[in-house]
């Protein structure tokens, strides 16, 4: 092939680094967002906050009111500050989780207890202060027996192998097989020490399988009973310790016409049975748990002003960054000399950071806008009143591109009256009517779970009853729809709904 040069004229699209900034801003979320910017301001000395993440709304309660920032991010003040207030950074709002008290795992001693006092022993206050988990809960009720020193050791051996939810799933003959071999554990040991440990708070502790937690409840239940005490409440768990050792799976089936066979019991019997076992706990270690609650911090707040809703930025998720002025001024003065050209990049990407923070909630807000003006009834009424709503409708609304519009509402979240949602959740799907309209499936999703919050729980509606009465209302939906939006309502079907 003859080589040879070529002349062409051609037209593309290059993302400035500005612009591409400006993308990523957009679609981060407001956690996502505050780490972005501590580390634009570890890498830029030129750029400082100006308000404290860490103060929060304690600085707030002191100062005795919010800086009026004049409408959010159209108010920013100049082109080197985002003057919006910042309240605190999410992942304050989130809440730190204290220092937890770390535990040593148990030595095994085989011989006499050691009586010693560790000297690092923290303080009573910290004591108060940690979370108990189950595994120190346990400890400290095998220390308050008079089990041997033996005894001890392969108890605590069961309490290491017990999970969180309280069961503990590891077979004896696993942890017989990693006892030291010159301490011939036997099984026999090992069972006995199960019974103690299963003797202890929370009741149902240490079970190996569903079946084993509710019955040990149940036999606790019975041995607080007095002597001489009425005896249907003794034949009640008594009934109630068969089905859940027998016949457990029909229970979780409710084939109650079934367990009255087996049994023998009537209604009122099986119904007093339901309740009882309804009432134990089939996690008894889930109490223990310390895993610290997720928090999310709306970025629109959506209020009510002169009879129409509209959508405001959250301050407390806007962080308010400026140019350090005393940097800035030094380097005006410093024109010609070597380490201009570097600090000039360093201050034209703090302006850049500035304004593309200022339009990303300038973006946010006029989109957020544009969902509220469309799902009013929704504010008003509740997700009954939700209207079918794409992207597309947004988009076109605000001049933006239908990607824009996506990156705006993933992860951002939008305070209502009637909770907090994602800003996605004010989109979906249309159904066509009777009357030739649309309905959302938000709405008929709402529609479903008020009539299964209104049936007879003798008699539940089926997936194709409820069509029915939706196309009573107007609304054509088929059975397999039904039961997919019953589905994602966390609704269960009708046989596990139904009670005597």
């Amino acid at each position: 092939m003859k080589a040879s040069i070529q002349l062409r004229l051609a037209q593309h699209l290059a993302l400035t680094p500005q612009l591409q900034q400006s993308i990523r801003l957009l679609q981060l979320s407001t956690l996502e967002l505050n780490q972005e910017l501590e580390q634009a301001l570890m890498d830029n000395p030129l750029l400082e906050r100006d308000d404290d993440p860490l103060a929060g709304h304690a600085r707030l309660a002191a100062d005795g009111a919010i800086h009026d920032s004049g409408g959010g991010a159209d108010a920013a003040g100049g082109a080197d500050g985002v003057e919006a207030d910042s309240g605190s950074a999410p992942a304050d709002s989130m809440g730190a989780r204290a220092d937890e008290s770390e535990f040593p795992t148990p030595t095994l001693d085989w011989g006499n207890p050691r009586e010693s006092r560790d000297d690092d022993e923290p303080a009573a206050l910290a004591w108060a202060a940690a979370e108990t988990s189950l595994h120190d809960h346990l400890r400290q009720q095998l220390t308050s027996t008079q089990a041997s020193p033996r005894d001890r050791v392969l108890v605590s051996l069961l309490i290491e192998a017990v999970e969180e939810d309280g069961y503990l799933r590891t077979s004896l003959e696993e942890i017989q097989a990693i006892c030291p071999s010159s301490e011939a554990v036997e099984l026999d040991e090992l069972s006995a020490g199960l019974c103690l440990l299963q003797s202890f708070d929370p009741v149902g502790v240490a079970a190996r399988c569903l079946e084993e937690c509710l019955t040990l409840q149940i036999d606790a239940r019975r041995r607080a009973i007095a002597p001489g005490a009425d005896g249907a409440n003794r034949e009640c768990l008594d009934l109630a310790k068969k089905v859940v050792s027998e016949h457990l799976l029909l229970f979780a089936n409710r084939d109650f016409a079934k367990l009255k066979k087996l049994t023998g019991a009537n209604d009122d019997q099986l119904r007093a049975v339901h309740h009882l076992i309804h009432g134990l706990n089939p996690r008894p270690g889930l109490g223990f748990a310390t895993t610290a609650p997720d928090y999310v911090v709306p970025d629109i707040l959506v209020r009510r002003q002169k009879g129409r809703w509209t959508a405001q930025l959250n301050p407390d998720v806007m962080p308010r960054l400026r140019v350090n002025q005393a940097y800035a001024t030094i380097f005006k003065r410093e024109k010609g000399q070597p380490s201009h050209p570097t600090w000039s990049a360093r201050l034209q990407e703090a302006r850049w950071l500035i304004r593309n923070l200022r339009q990303r909630f300038q973006t946010i807000q006029r989109v957020s806008q544009a969902i509220v003006d469309r799902q009013s009834h929704f504010f008003s009424h509740g997700a009954i009143a939700m209207r079918p709503l794409v992207l597309r409708e947004i988009a076109d609304a605000v001049g933006l591109h239908e990607s824009t519009v996506s990156r705006v509402t993933a992860n951002k979240y939008m305070a209502t009256p009637f909770g907090v949602f994602e800003l996605r959740y004010f989109f979906g799907s249309h159904v066509a009517t009777d009357a030739g309209g649309a309905a959302s499936s938000t709405a008929i999703r709402a529609l479903i779970g008020q009539l299964i919050a209104a049936e007879d729980p003798s008699k539940p509606l089926s997936d194709s009853r409820i069509a029915e009465l939706l196309g009573d209302q107007g609304i054509v939906v088929a059975r397999r729809t039904v039961a997919k939006y019953r589905e994602l309502l966390h609704i269960p079907p009708l046989a596990l709904r139904k009670t005597l």
